[in-house]
C-alpha cells in the first residue's frame, strides 16, 4: 500500500510506549498496533485527530504516501532485430 504510517517514528521522539498512547487515544493496544504496523484498511478522523492531539503532531507527521513499485521490476529482453533477407 502507497500510505505509510510512522506512528513508530513519532513514538521514538516522544519517548511514549503504545500501551500509553493506546490509553491516552483511546483504543486497544491491538487496534494502535495493527495501524502503526500499516496493516489497518482505514482511519477514523477522530482517531487520527486524537493521535495528533495526544503526539502533538500534524496528519502529515503521522502518515506520508510512497509509489509503489511496479510489479514487474526484472528488464525485459530487447526487442530482436527484424530478419533481413540477402
Amino acid at each position: 500500500m502507497p500510505i505509510t504510517v510512522d506512528i513508530d517514528v513519532m513514538l521514538a521522539k516522544r519517548k511514549m510506549s503504545v500501551g500509553e498512547l493506546a490509553d491516552r487515544v483511546g483504543i486497544t493496544p491491538a487496534n494502535l498496533a495493527v495501524l502503526k504496523n500499516g496493516r489497518a484498511k482505514a482511519v477514523r478522523f477522530a482517531t487520527l485527530a486524537a493521535l495528533c492531539e495526544v503526539l502533538g503532531c500534524q496528519p502529515g507527521d503521522l502518515l506520508r504516501w510512497e509509489a509503489e513499485e511496479p510489479a514487474d521490476t526484472e528488464p525485459h529482453d530487447p526487442p530482436a532485430e527484424p530478419a533481413t533477407v540477402h
